[in-house]
């Protein structure tokens, strides 16, 4: 037996073809159970990003005028959806990453594996019709995992160059569109580590062609957004240094609200079936895992993707998206887990099918943000611009008009901006937005001082309509 047996891969699953029947009818099925929700009002992320992507050119802040936490390559994917029309755009983009995380896991794992990434893209409970980072990664995570398993499985020239390289470019990708999402990287990892131990030239040859196929996409994208005015340190700051002083703001400040949702998370996904199928994927696998590496490789990406999801501390439900191509590894590593996996996948259907009913009965309550926005969009010239406090992004979209202030989304505020004095010289300034529209009684929240600004408020706008908790605050001609 020569060296590369002792330490080739063993597929755990059998080989799958791409016109492989199991895997394209539930890509189908997945594809069909976004149908009702592809018109649904945008949400606040959807909207802000769009509103983002859409003047996304050399400006004041990191995105032309707005700053946003988020990596380029997802802004040029909602500046592609911006370009095809918007919302609607949008979500067939999200029903294509879908179909294809789908295929690409059944060429990972085999129909168990389709299967378990089909209902958990599907389910309501993960966030799933929000159209997101971690929903438009899936399927870049998902494609470093199927090709850094197919590189480390065989030895040709392919497997040890341009696989790698292929692979290497998609996982930076991934993280591109999402910064905590390098999966790919953990992965490859791990297997590699496992072949250097037989095979330290091979897995060398694989590292290098690995990260030389990160380090080209990196760079593309980098001069990419250098070429709209965001650059790298630019860039650094939002993804990585933001996020830490957020961290701060959030176990410091954070109102109760923060803790609550982190118990709907862990219930949600406890509903969803998500701990239900990891347990069964091990306890049901029908003989000793014989790719031992892949199932090291999956446990500690699970754990990657846990901690992300948990350390990301708003604790929104999409989060546990980036949970579902760990568990695709997982069930591939225990060769589709056997009966129990079906039964465990079967029963996180089921509940996926009561989550999509309720869903559609009880569509999200974002009539006030609308009404709101045609308020303003009735009564606005081309000309004026409006200032949301805070957050609201779908609201800024839908007014149709620019913001002058460059938050549009409210951590960033708690951030960047804790004693509005940036917005105090936006509302007292020359350039001062005719509308205002606040969400509550005042400008207060936690984390903020708003005394100050709050004072400004009153100088220099009156309430002029209201809706629910919406307040529309027009500028006075005498201010």
């Amino acid at each position: 037996m020569t060296t590369l047996d002792r330490v080739r891969l063993v597929p755990a699953a059998p080989p799958v073809t791409v016109g492989a029947v199991g895997p394209v009818l539930l890509a189908a099925a997945a594809a069909l159970v976004r149908l009702p929700f592809l018109l649904s009002p945008l949400t606040s992320d959807e909207g802000g990003f769009l509103v983002v992507a859409g003047q996304w050119s050399p400006g004041p802040s990191l995105y032309g005028a707005y700053f946003v936490d988020r990596p380029p390559l997802l802004l040029a994917v909602f500046a592609g959806a911006d370009a095809l029309g918007g919302a609607l755009a949008l979500r067939l983009l999200g029903l294509v990453a879908v179909v294809v995380a789908v295929l690409l896991a059944g060429r990972i794992g085999g129909t168990p594996a389709a299967a378990v990434a089909a209902v958990f893209l599907s389910s309501p409970l993960l966030g799933v019709m929000e159209v997101d980072g971690e929903l438009l990664a899936a399927p870049l995570v998902l494609g470093s995992f199927l090709l850094v398993l197919r590189s480390v499985r065989a030895d040709g020239p392919e497997e040890r160059y341009a696989v790698p390289l292929a692979a290497g470019a998609l996982a930076v990708s991934a993280a591109l569109v999402k910064q905590d999402l390098v999966d790919g990287f953990v992965v490859a990892a791990v297997l590699l580590v496992a072949l250097a131990r037989t095979d330290p030239r091979g897995a060398r040859t694989r590292a290098l062609s690995f990260l030389g196929g990160a380090l080209g996409a990196l760079g593309v994208v980098l001069l990419g957004a250098a070429s709209r005015g965001t650059g790298p340190l630019a860039l650094w700051d939002a993804v990585v240094t933001f996020r830490v002083q957020a961290a701060g703001v959030i176990s410091t400040s954070a109102s109760s609200a923060t803790s609550d949702r982190l118990h709907e998370l862990v219930l949600a996904a406890v509903l969803a079936g998500l701990p239900l199928v990891a347990v069964g994927a091990v306890l049901g696998r029908g003989r000793p895992v014989a790719d031992r590496p892949v199932l090291v490789a999956a446990v500690v990406v699970l754990a990657w993707e846990v901690a992300g999801a948990l350390l990301g501390g708003s604790y929104w439900h999409h989060y546990l998206i980036a949970l579902v191509p760990g568990l695709v590894l997982l069930v591939a590593a225990c060769d589709g887990g056997g009966r129990l996996t079906h039964v465990t996948t079967g029963l996180a259907a089921v509940m996926t099918a009561f989550a999509l009913v309720w869903s559609l009965s009880h569509p999200p309550a974002l009539a006030e943000d609308q009404q709101v926005a045609a308020y303003v969009r009735s009564h606005a010239r081309p000309t004026d611009t409006v200032v949301v406090a805070f957050g609201h992004g779908d609201v800024v979209r839908e007014t149709g008009l620019m913001s002058p202030y460059p938050y549009l989304w409210s951590l960033p505020v708690r951030v960047r901006d804790p004693r509005l004095t940036r917005l105090d010289g936006v509302l007292a300034g020359p350039e001062a937005p005719r509308w205002l529209l606040v969400a509550g009684d005042s400008l207060s929240s936690w984390g903020l001082d708003a005394d100050r600004a709050q004072s400004v408020v009153e100088h220099h706008y009156r309430e002029v309509w209201s809706t629910g908790d919406w307040r529309v605050l027009e500028r006075s001609r005498a201010a």
